[in-house]
């Protein structure tokens, strides 16, 4: 999918890095929304296809874990075969994928085109910080990382809200006909816009084996967390699972520390600002989707709102994400990554500290601003330390660091739901077996009792991730600014 344009005249332009820039998004945008305008339509597919809810669920679940497994390896990909290649090849996947979507006759088919789905948004997802990163100077790259954090937070909260629209007015297969036509423009654009491939200064091998290692061993741990409460974290099946993970994960790193081209270049972890940075950026995303989960529950059971009225007030906190990201982005090109992404962990911090002393009777108007607080908190935070990981990797390297990066966060967005879940769940059981009600159906518990386990189990979920948001803070304290003069002389025309 390579491309004779643009013309090196326009390409060599200052201002052409921002056609790229709006290429991007248009790929983050479709991206991003695919991971939550399904949700909102999966009890109508249960229908429709007249299927288990286990069953139905894997039509998110495969979406999920193919995009989480296979970030890397796409980026991977990306260095050696060409980014913009992998790019528009991206678009024409998903949007091939979203067709087949909207065709499916079945669950399984359905199931089997959504991970064809996935496979286009990872080729999306892992190439579009590192395309920002080659196309921008260090001076502007992250005011253009905290537009496109900004674009996908937004695309992210209105997907329930534009697949519900759809549904009602359409049918179900309109939420995955939608992605046609932008994918098309986008396979456009991106044929036109991002520069033509250029093969890697070197040629380098695919690590076959260290692809096959990381995938299936992720693949079993995340299947591990995500189904270890229905299952029993006992269970034979999730034992095996976190055996066989814990094993091949080994075996991963073993061949890369002796392969010549290896998937992941371990020695990027060496790099304080690109390890910590990945490893914050997970439990910031963590708390985030810990939060989005737990909160509906709250004001549904606890509270008594309805679904649009708890919709609305959730609604704030990717809006100020939103918001503040570009800012955030633009303030950390000028005086370095380490001073926002502290001070976004810290605001994030008093957020969920907040939190923790939610009661029976909120003041609604104060619930807002706490949530505000962490949108907040996540704006300053997410562009500068996504600009500070792009800004350690090496040129060469700059499409596994994107692929890695967004890994994180999918990872931290798994984790966050399913270990809160976890932890919420055996502290609200904790206390109705405490309470003489142990075994007794949910309904038939007293409502008192019923909103007292609720809290038991809420406020301690909220503690830990107050102590997590402190770590983070701590180790991004803790980081230098880097050296990104890699970067600072950007060539747009000379996008791998």
């Amino acid at each position: 999918m390579d491309s004779k344009f643009p013309h090196p005249y326009f390409s060599s332009h200052p201002k052409w890095r921002w056609f790229i820039l709006s290429t991007v998004l248009v790929g983050a945008t479709m991206s991003a929304l695919d991971v939550s305008i399904v949700n909102v339509a999966l009890p109508t597919l249960q229908t429709t296809f007249k299927v288990s809810l286990a069953e139905i669920e894997w039509v998110a679940m495969a979406y999920m874990l193919t995009l989480t497994i296979f970030l890397p390896l796409f980026g991977r990909l990306a260095d050696i075969f060409g980014r913009s290649k992998m790019y528009n090849t991206g678009f024409v996947v998903f949007t091939v994928g979203s067709a087949f979507c909207g065709l499916a006759p079945s669950a399984g088919f359905l199931v089997g085109a959504r991970i064809l789905q996935a496979v286009g948004a990872g080729l999306l997802q892992a190439n579009s910080v590192a395309l920002i990163t080659q196309a921008f100077p260090a001076s502007e790259r992250g005011r253009a990382i905290g537009i496109q954090g900004a674009v996908q937070a937004i695309a992210m909260s209105i997907g329930p809200f534009v697949g519900g629209l759809l549904i009602s007015a359409i049918g179900w297969r309109s939420i995955f006909y939608v992605n046609v036509p932008i994918g098309i423009l986008g396979t456009f654009a991106a044929l036109y816009c991002l520069p033509a491939a250029k093969k890697a200064e070197r040629q380098e091998k695919i690590d076959y084996l260290g692809i096959a290692l990381f995938a299936t061993g992720l693949a079993f741990v995340v299947l591990a967390v995500n189904e270890g409460e229905a299952l029993g974290w006992t269970s034979p099946i999730i034992l095996t699972y976190f055996a066989l993970g814990t094993v091949l994960l080994a075996g991963f790193i073993m061949v890369e520390t002796h392969v010549e081209h290896p998937m992941i270049d371990l020695s990027l972890f060496k790099r304080y600002a690109f390890s910590a940075g990945n490893l914050t950026g997970l439990l910031s995303y963590y708390v985030l989707f810990a939060v989005l989960f737990l909160m509906p529950f709250y004001l549904e059971k606890i509270v008594g709102y309805g679904p649009a009225a708890t919709g609305t007030i959730l609604t704030p906190i990717p809006l100020a994400m939103a918001i503040v990201a570009p800012f955030a982005g633009h303030i950390s090109d000028k005086v370095g990554s380490r001073i926002m992404t502290t001070s976004g962990m810290a605001v994030c911090a008093l957020a969920t500290l907040l939190l923790i002393f939610l009661g029976h009777s909120p003041n609604i108007t104060l619930l807002v601003s706490e949530l505000i607080l962490l949108g907040i908190g996540m704006g300053l935070f997410t562009p500068p330390n996504n600009s500070a990981i792009m800004g350690s990797a090496p040129k060469e390297r700059l499409g596994v660091a994107g692929g890695i990066l967004n890994m994180m966060r999918a990872l931290g967005l798994i984790f966050g739901v399913d270990i809160s879940g976890v932890i919420f769940t055996a502290l609200e059981n904790h206390y109705v077996s405490a309470h003489g009600f142990k075994g007794t159906p949910f309904k038939a518990i007293p409502l008192t009792v019923r909103e007292h386990a609720f809290l038991h189990g809420f406020a301690p979920v909220m503690l830990t991730l107050l102590l997590i948001t402190i770590v983070a803070a701590i180790l991004s304290v803790a980081k230098r600014d880097v050296d990104t003069t890699h970067v600072e002389h950007a060539e747009p025309i000379d996008l791998m």
